[in-house]
């Protein structure tokens, strides 16, 4: 509490000793106040364990924060952590800016601001639950660094040498590194902890509402970015896991489980700890067993999607999945044909897409069960293939599979040129960005699959029938049609030279002379400096 004039005072007598002050100084102190009373309070009211809820395990406190007890405490003992833990992040972010400014008398008062925060971080977080011997060494560090940073600071308040500020200025932000580093490193020792009290309802309970209540928990922490889960992985969450998904009796929980796995592996850490429990033999048996319900396959299938997608370095875990791959190929394909809704069509053939990618015998698989058929007549069912993503999914299937020369004959049989035309005329439904992003993967697959495809000329002669030529014309020539996208101009060129080269008359002298004749890379750069259709 911060004191206020005295009653007793009468206004004439304040304004006399007010007016015998130093102006600046109060308002320092003015500006501090506003800064500070609201983080004082904090540290004291928020701080302050204000009741015991008598069921509670192992008596743990009710804080102002709203940590509770029973199933709930992890989870709002890491909403807590992760709350705190941006605050003083943003806090010391400012310091950082505020030095490399010499707004002294800023830095002070975030110092104190950041002092406040910690401390009532600490203190919040040992009432809540015992702090671990291992973390209290980084307490400590954490409370000394932030006690001398606020010191230091106030030292530079009440001098204006600039020789000793410089040299101030390097020991505040050596200290202040040092602060964010042991800050750091308690944060994850905590968040750490507490994901271990989740693991360990999830591997001890029986309960499949406390274990779901845990999944939950994960699920929701995984959102919170790359270096979270890693966090999690680290800590064996993987591994419970598929525990969990190995047992009949908690079939209600596997697409739960799963869709946090497939969270968790966005990082290598998660792919790693799947490939040493043999997660994808899991996987396998859950998109195989006739008995395992929809969700359960879906979610195993965007597990498939996530390890196997090519954004990921690492590429040990792919030797296992070799062994299984004909299993999960043919699993994720009937998924595609039965898939009751647009979410479960796309995780299945996002699964497919990456797995073209890297093998080319999952290619053959595909077109001995059939593939083509079965992902171009779902383009036909709005009720699976709803939205540009899907599509990239298909057509991306469909350009990898058109390196296979039996391919082409397939496409023909199943209508498939006049499905990649309505592709190559792709448009987004709203201002999305992401959505803008996949119609122009959508174009560019549609174009490299055409190119591909009219090496037969069977395939080259229907196209030029269904007027592929003009589109890819106004493709090349108009860049609001392709979106301004070079990457589709490139392929819609690609395409009209194959094309040109089948079937030289079906291409008009002027277009022949600008598209075709020259080097691509001219032709290229004429196209991509047009801004209004010629066609």
């Amino acid at each position: 509490h911060f004191a206020k004039p005295s009653g007793r005072f009468s206004t004439q007598n304040s304004c006399t000793r007010i007016q015998s002050l130093q102006v600046d100084s109060v308002q320092r102190w003015m500006e501090d106040l506003r800064h500070m009373t609201e983080v004082e309070c904090m540290c004291v009211l928020q701080a302050k364990p204000i009741g015991v809820e008598e069921d509670s395990q192992q008596g743990e406190l009710i804080v102002a924060t709203g940590i509770g007890a029973g199933d709930h405490v992890a989870r709002n003992n890491l909403q807590t952590l992760l709350r705190r833990a941006l605050v003083v992040s943003t806090e010391l972010g400012k310091m950082f800016q505020r030095l490399e400014k010499g707004r002294w008398q800023r830095v002070h008062s975030t110092a104190v601001r950041a002092n406040c925060h910690v401390r009532s971080l600490v203190h919040e977080y040992s009432v809540a639950r015992s702090t671990p011997p291992e973390m209290q060494k980084y307490e400590k560090t954490l409370l000394e660094k932030c006690m001398e940073l606020t010191n230091i600071t106030e030292r530079c308040l009440h001098t204006d040498d600039e020789f000793f500020l410089k040299s101030m200025r390097e020991a505040i932000h050596e200290i202040l590194t040092d602060v964010s580093d042991s800050f750091s490193n308690m944060i994850d020792m905590a968040l750490a902890n507490e994901i271990q009290v989740l693991i360990k309802q999830i591997e001890s309970s029986d309960s499949v509402h406390t274990i779901g209540s845990a999944i939950s928990n994960l699920l929701s922490l995984t959102q919170d970015g790359p270096q979270l889960c890693s966090i999690i992985a680290k800590e064996g969450a993987v591994v419970a896991l598929f525990k969990i998904c190995r047992q009949d009796r908690f079939r209600d929980l596997y697409a739960h489980a799963l869709r946090t796995v497939a969270s968790i592996c966005c990082v290598e850490e998660g792919i790693n700890q799947l490939d040493k429990v043999d997660g994808i033999l899991c996987l396998a048996d859950i998109l195989t067993d006739e008995n395992s319900v929809e969700a359960a396959r879906a979610e195993a299938a965007a597990v498939v999607a996530q390890i196997t997608s090519p954004h990921h370095t690492s590429t040990q875990h792919l030797a296992s999945f070799l062994e299984s791959m004909h299993d999960i190929v043919t699993a994720l394909i009937k998924l595609c044909e039965s898939a009751s809704c647009g979410e479960v069509f796309l995780l299945a053939s996002a699964a497919l897409a990456n797995i073209t990618f890297f093998d080319s015998m999952a290619c053959e698989i595909l077109l001995q069960l059939n593939a083509i058929h079965i992902l171009l007549q779902a383009c036909k069912d709005r009720q699976r293939v709803d939205t540009p993503y899907s599509k990239d999914q298909v057509v991306t299937i469909l350009a990898n599979l058109s390196v296979l020369e039996q391919c082409a004959s397939e496409v023909l049989q199943d209508q498939g040129i006049e499905r990649l035309l309505l592709l190559l005329g792709e448009k987004p439904s709203s201002s999305s960005p992401s959505e803008g992003a996949a119609c122009e993967r959508v174009q560019q697959k549609a174009a490299v699959t055409l190119a591909r495809l009219s090496r037969d000329p069977d395939v080259a002669q229907m196209a030029i029938q269904l007027k592929a030529v003009p589109r890819l014309i106004e493709l090349c020539r108009s860049p609001t049609e392709r979106n301004n996208s070079d990457s589709v101009l490139v392929a819609c060129l690609a395409a009209l030279r194959r094309l040109a080269a089948g079937c030289p008359d079906s291409i008009e002298a002027a277009d022949h002379q600008q598209l075709i004749k020259p080097r691509l890379v001219d032709s290229f750069l004429l196209c991509s400096n047009m801004e209004e259709s010629f066609v």
